[in-house]
């Protein structure tokens, strides 16, 4: 056994190579490409995933993978052997359900469509991007109906991105989710609105960045294995252990936005990070989930980033760095401000209380589309009516509207509830670790996260994608996802600062 397993982990080595190398070519066309690049990308890229596609499907790991399987016998078994395999043979099983031609083509067209995306949404011109939409959304219905027998159509995409989860279980959850932060929000329309005038002015990038940089590394983000850059929508990718970087994006009218992205990107980055370094190279490297993925990063950047303690240490260096607008706010106005709640159009700068409203709207859109009882030449209108439903606003354009995420020009369809459930899971961890340790509000105020850190590291980081995503919250919480403690955390902050 010790022979093919050493075989098979030697392949699926090979194949992380490759797809890193494709991850590379991703974060070079968002990072540093001319878009004059676009068209020879599409085809560098495709030509990588369809070798990976090969690789992956290949008869010699096809065999190794039974042999393996009638060897070990149970492959949900607590060791590595077992999960290797386990996780090897979902992936074996997913890649040949697709033909590599389809495959090639889904590259191709969302390299393409990613170019065009940007300038759509520069240009607030959405007619300019539908139609490449469009074949994403056909090209991803078909992958869809390659996973029959289903018992949603949206379950394969949902699949890929949150292994286990089904489009019943989200709409489980988010039903007992929506009413609850529906009714928060009221609350909180009725109550005196606090003021965050003094965030929405022209702060300087350098300082910004400066700063964003100062948080991360007291975090515990490694800048050996590291880097900070810019790009139109912030993102984290990883080539190896040894090189996991993180881009932001700075606005001209918030002088908070890209530090909570910092944060946000950095609890991804120190997720990947903290990898076990015997997994590095094998089937078990990387996140487990994109939810669990999310739930380091909230975490950081609300729980962490968005409390009294965080900014008890930190505000008085922020309010140096920027005095000409900060002078004059004490702390308890400044907490107040960087938590303060109103419907906003965009979904990244959303806060906590109006967050999963967002992305409960683009599940609906995402599933009616892939139903197709809704077409993309409507989406403005969709996107605008379900925002005044679900916010009870109105984007003024395209641009803040439909056009402002850059999921769907990469393909990313049956991702977005990831974000929502990653948030219940950031407040089931941070309960357990606080009943774990008692002190961390104390360390915090000192700007001190190590005990964070590490206790993220000893129960979530190492593991990689060791376990599944619902067996791992299960296994550090003692329950599954639920919405509960995430409910309770939002009642009790928000109660707090606006007196409910």
């Amino acid at each position: 056994m010790k022979e093919k397993l050493n075989k098979l982990n030697a392949l699926s080595a090979e194949i992380i190579d490759l797809t890193h190398i494709q991850a590379l070519l991703g974060w070079d066309q968002q990072v540093l490409m001319p878009p004059g690049g676009t068209e020879d990308r599409g085809n560098q890229a495709a030509l990588i995933g369809g070798m990976i596609h090969e690789r992956m499907t290949s008869d010699e790991i096809g065999k190794l993978i039974t042999d393996l399987e009638t060897e070990i016998g149970d492959l949900t078994a607590d060791t590595d052997e077992a999960r290797t395999v386990k996780r090897i043979k979902r992936l074996y099983e997913q890649q040949t359900k697709i033909p590599k031609k389809l495959l090639v083509e889904f590259i191709k067209v969302t390299t393409a469509a990613n170019n065009i995306w940007v300038k759509a949404k520069q240009d607030n011109d959405f007619a300019s991007f539908q139609p490449i939409l469009n074949r994403i959304f056909e090209l991803r219905r078909e992958i869809a109906n390659l996973f029959k027998p289903y018992d949603h159509i949206y379950d394969p995409l949902l699949d890929q991105f949150e292994p286990g989860m089904k489009t019943a279980d989200v709409k489980k959850i988010f039903d007992k989710l929506r009413p609850k932060q529906v009714e928060l929000l009221e609350a909180i329309s009725k109550s005196k609105q606090v003021d965050n005038s003094f965030l929405k002015q022209n702060y300087d990038q350098a300082l910004q960045e400066k700063f964003g940089k100062h948080v991360i590394t007291r975090y515990g983000y490694d800048w050996e294995r590291g880097r900070l850059d810019i790009a139109p929508h912030p993102f984290t990718t990883e080539f190896s252990l040894g090189d996991v970087r993180i881009t932001t994006r700075y606005l001209d009218d918030d002088g908070a936005s890209a530090l909570f992205s910092t944060m946000h990107e950095a609890g991804h980055a120190m997720y990947e990070q903290g990898l076990d370094k015997k997994y590095n190279r094998t089937a078990l490297a990387g996140g487990t989930s994109l939810a669990i993925h999310e739930s380091q990063s909230r975490l950081w950047e609300n729980l962490v980033g968005r409390s009294k303690e965080f900014w008890t240490f930190f505000y008085p260096t922020f309010q140096m760095l920027f005095p000409q607008y900060l002078g004059d706010i004490n702390l308890e106005k400044f907490y107040k401000g960087i938590n303060h709640v109103e419907p906003s159009p965009i979904r990244v700068e959303a806060d906590e209380a109006t967050y999963n409203l967002h992305i409960m709207l683009r599940l609906e859109i995402e599933i009616g589309l892939i139903e197709q009882s809704m077409d993309t030449k409507d989406l403005p209108e969709i996107w605008n009516s379900k925002m005044k439903e679900y916010l009870g606003i109105t984007p003024h354009n395209d641009s803040q509207g439909v056009l402002q995420d850059i999921h769907w020009s990469s393909g990313l369809v049956g991702y977005f509830s990831t974000y929502a459930l990653g948030n219940l899971v950031s407040v089931q961890l941070w309960d357990k670790m606080l009943e774990e340790n008692p002190n961390v509000s104390d360390e915090m105020m000192k700007g001190e996260f190590g005990t964070i850190h590490n206790w993220m590291r000893e129960k979530v980081h190492q593991y990689g994608s060791k376990y599944d995503p619902q067996e791992l919250v299960q296994k550090i919480t003692g329950s599954k996802i639920t919405p509960e403690p995430y409910l309770n955390y939002l009642s009790k902050k928000y109660s707090d600062i606006y007196n409910l």
